[in-house]
């Protein structure tokens, strides 16, 4: 269920500053049309740090209530009970699994972080899948904490996003006899992932290629690997230009200018600058996205 591409959903905002319903509708059917096997909702690029619970919730609902492809609800938090809270909720609303992230700012311990996930399991009968990203909690899970936490039946898989090609082989290296998968969390990353033994990615660019995105970890399940290196370097450039600042930053700018609904970013997220706007505007001009 979960191989091939998934999309990280973008939150797009009214002037209002509330969620534009509509709006994240119609992007669900854009993604879906592109060719993706499943979506995230309320992850770092949906802006979770900055949803409040309701606005949260709502999102969960709304995309299990629309979506043709399984949803994958964010719902992970450095509170152990917010973090239950949450997965509860979008497990009993229906979601196919919850991607929890490694709790940030209080640097648990070992002993801490098992305890943490083992709570939350015990509060919600869903998948779980792990979402590894130092750079933005200050934590790693290493691969011989990650072999021990895929021990767990509820715990399928990681999204990987440590950027370490090295830990990641010796993760699929590890937990090659469980049920358990590893699943990019870069999208410049996707194929080396990939070839590797991950089964996808979950994807940023996804939210403005989809069909590219698609493309190229099918190319991949498939085992056509000249193919996806050719959707991978196609490819390259918008990703390079999606990270050039924070995400969401780009990736929100990029799905307004090809006619999505994105919104203002909500602080302390600020605008792109003019030069990275630019740049931008110029690679997706070049996949042919923009007149």
């Amino acid at each position: 269920m979960y191989e091939g591409t998934s999309v990280a959903l973008i939150t797009p905002f009214t002037r209002e500053d509330e969620i534009d319903e509509e709006g994240f509708r119609n992007n669900i059917s854009y993604v879906i049309d592109g060719g993706v096997n499943s979506i995230v909702v309320c992850g770092t690029t949906g802006e979770s740090s900055t949803l409040s619970f309701d606005e949260h919730k709502r999102l969960i609902e709304i995309a299990i209530e629309y979506s043709t492809v399984p949803v994958i609800a964010g719902t992970g938090s450095n509170s152990t009970a917010e973090a239950c809270e949450l997965t509860k909720f979008a497990a009993d609303a229906g979601a196919d699994a919850c991607l929890l992230v490694t709790p940030y700012y209080n640097k648990p311990n070992k002993a801490g972080l098992i305890k943490h996930f083992e709570t939350i399991m015990n509060v919600a009968d869903v998948d779980i899948i792990l979402y590894n990203i130092k750079s933005r909690t200050c934590l790693n899970i290493d691969a011989e904490l990650m072999y021990e936490l895929s021990k767990y039946p509820a715990i399928v898989g990681v999204k990987e996003a440590s950027g370490d090609l090295n830990q990641i082989s010796k993760i699929i290296e590890l937990t090659k006899d469980e049920e358990f998968f590893v699943i990019s969390g870069d999208d410049s990353l996707t194929l080396p992932i990939m070839a590797l033994g991950g089964i996808g990615v979950i994807s940023v660019a996804a939210n403005v290629v989809p069909s590219l995105v698609a493309s190229l970890t099918n190319a991949m399940l498939s085992g056509d690997i000249e193919e996806a290196r050719k959707y991978h370097y196609k490819l390259m450039p918008l990703v390079r230009a999606l990270f050039l600042e924070t995400n969401p930053i780009p990736v929100k700018k990029a799905a307004e200018m090809i006619g999505l609904a994105a919104g203002h970013l909500r602080l302390p997220l600020g605008s792109l600058s003019p030069e990275n706007e630019a740049i931008l505007e110029r690679e997706l001009k070049k996949l042919g996205l923009l007149g």
